[in-house]
């Protein structure tokens, strides 16, 4: 299938940009959203699910917070760049103090990519409970690389029964078992239960785009449309050139975009499949996978489509991001640092379970990361004063960085990258003296070949590594695995990207500063807010009395 690449682009086009303003009440609400549970969730302007926010190429955003909860909370826009913005990313004691209860903040965003994001919220993992919302910037009209008739959105949830503090309490309390009892959540596509979702209605002829975006919290959503042809067009945020798939298995925070050409005829409708599943959790009938299709229908008076058949194909392709390519055309890069990571959990002097990266379990800091990199003069180039449990690493401006990350567990770790995105050039068997089970055996290398693609969140699957490749800006970045349980049980680290040139060209605003001032948090000095390393005030570090390996 030919898909035509507007070579026009530009040509044509007003320019024009808007000033788009969104205005969130953050709170606490009971919901029923599974058709099951009653319980308590946190919501915007009281309701769930949270409307998508829509934006154009070259809008400014003006997202106003009002926090309504009884904690602090801040705003991620999962899938920015923001270039010369890295105080509006959003993570706690990373780029900002949380905002306090019933104070605002406006979060301000200049819009300089098309794409598929979303926002959430990234504190106390508030997006487990429904902080969590599609966020779609469109194209130019004019400017768009593939031509479509239509626009579809599916975002794909897992909702669990209880809070996520109650998770993960039951996840790192010592005194129970660990793993803890698996806990199984229901699957909502575009914020219902996944089998009453909205038809997408087809016209026979017309090509239609439609997003897939999964805003889950562990699981991963495997989406299919048999009886069409699919092709991906966007990972992530970023274009890629078409790529024909029969199936594409989500990760947590991942995105996609695929074009699909009606048949010619009204002759039937069809089904899309979307199943939620995660590989830590045992197959059970009826809880785990769970099955969820939708509707795609050309008449309403035509019959459906038998589809059985099409999952029994010896041929059944899934998508394999390695094999992808960007539309940019821009070649590999070569990196002049390469670091190497190692993922798993530890048994601590605590009693308790900890996840890591390379041994060590990531605390917060005394102070927001990019504070200290702004008020520690020429020692912001020390790792050293970000604190031992931050595990920060120092990137010059322009580096071309290659990570290895290694997996060694038998759980896959989405691993997202605030601030930009980065070059997927390798997969291959994770380097153990511990040989793998013998069903991970069979893993393989695999190198990108022409254009790399390029995405912000990678599926690392089980007993496997992953090389990928980025270029070093000036921000402070967060880098961490996008399983939530994960992610809180430590499993995270933060780049700090030129600080030099931060502390040259960024301001905080006032409001920033007020806001830590407000809760008694430092804005200046190390991690612990304190001169040179001096760490008195930083929780002690546990010690590891046994590395595990794998986690919850």
């Amino acid at each position: 299938m030919n898909f035509c690449i507007a070579l026009y682009i530009g040509l044509f086009t007003v320019a024009t940009t808007k000033h788009v303003v969104v205005n969130w009440d953050i709170s606490h609400i009971t919901v029923n959203r599974d058709d099951y549970n009653l319980r308590r969730a946190i919501g915007v302007n009281g309701k769930l699910p949270i409307p998508p926010v829509e934006a154009t190429v070259g809008d400014t955003l003006e997202l106003n917070v009002h926090n309504g909860l009884d904690r602090p909370t801040t705003i991620h826009a999962h899938g920015l760049f923001q270039t010369n913005n890295t105080h509006m990313d959003g993570p706690a004691m990373i780029t900002q103090c949380g905002i306090p209860p019933g104070d605002s903040f406006t979060y301000h965003y200049t819009l300089e990519q098309a794409g598929s994001m979303w926002l959430h919220g990234h504190l106390a993992h508030e997006i487990s409970d429904g902080l969590r919302a599609a966020f779609i910037i469109h194209d130019k009209p004019g400017a768009e690389l593939y031509h479509y008739d239509k626009d579809y959105l599916l975002t794909f949830e897992d909702w669990f029964s209880t809070e996520f503090a109650d998770r993960m309490y039951h996840t790192i309390n010592p005194k129970e078992e660990f793993p803890p009892p698996k806990s199984y959540a229901y699957g909502l596509v575009n914020g219902v239960n996944g089998n009453i979702t909205q038809t997408l209605n087809f016209e026979p002829g017309k090509t239609y785009r439609i997003r897939l975006v999964n805003m889950g919290d562990i699981n991963s959503f495997q989406f299919s449309l048999p009886g069409h042809e699919m092709y991906v067009i966007e990972a992530d945020g970023e274009y890629s050139v078409p790529y024909f798939t029969d199936g594409i298995d989500i990760g947590p925070a991942q995105r996609y975009s695929v074009l699909i050409k009606a048949h010619d005829t009204d002759a039937f409708n069809y089904y899309f499949n979307a199943t939620m599943h995660a590989n830590f959790i045992s197959a059970s009938p009826g809880l785990s996978p769970r099955v969820y299709t939708g509707k795609i229908e050309y008449s309403a008076d035509a019959p459906y489509q038998d589809t059985r058949a099409f999952y029994e194909r010896p041929d059944f392709k899934w998508l394999n991001d390695i094999e992808m390519h960007s539309a940019s055309g821009h070649p590999a890069m070569v990196p002049n640092r390469k670091l190497y990571l190692e993922i798993g959990n530890n048994l601590y002097n605590t009693g308790q379970h900890l996840d890591h990266i390379n041994n060590i379990t990531f605390v917060m800091p005394n102070v927001p990361t990019l504070f200290t990199a702004l008020s520690m003069g020429s020692l912001a180039m020390d790792p050293r004063v970000y604190g031992p449990q931050t595990n920060a690493v120092v990137l010059k401006y322009g580096d071309i960085v290659e990570l290895t990350i290694n997996n060694f567990s038998t759980l896959l770790h989405p691993f997202h990258r605030h601030g930009g995105t980065f070059q997927i050039t390798e997969y291959g068997p994770a380097g153990s003296s511990t040989p793998a089970p013998e069903s991970f055996q069979n893993i393989t290398v695999q190198k990108s070949k022409g254009s790399p693609m390029r995405r912000d969140t990678i599926s690392l699957t089980e007993f496997s590594y992953v090389k990928v490749v980025f270029k070093a800006t000036a921000a402070v970045n967060f880098f961490h695995c996008h399983n939530s349980i994960h992610s809180a049980m430590g499993m995270d680290m933060v780049f700090i990207e030129g600080p030099d040139v931060l502390q040259k060209t960024l301001q905080i605003p006032n409001a920033m500063y007020e806001m830590c001032h407000k809760q008694g948090i430092p804005t200046i000095g190390n991690a612990a807010g304190n001169i040179g390393f001096d760490f008195t005030g930083l929780p002690n570090v546990p010690t590891i009395v046994k590395q595990t390996g794998d986690n919850q």
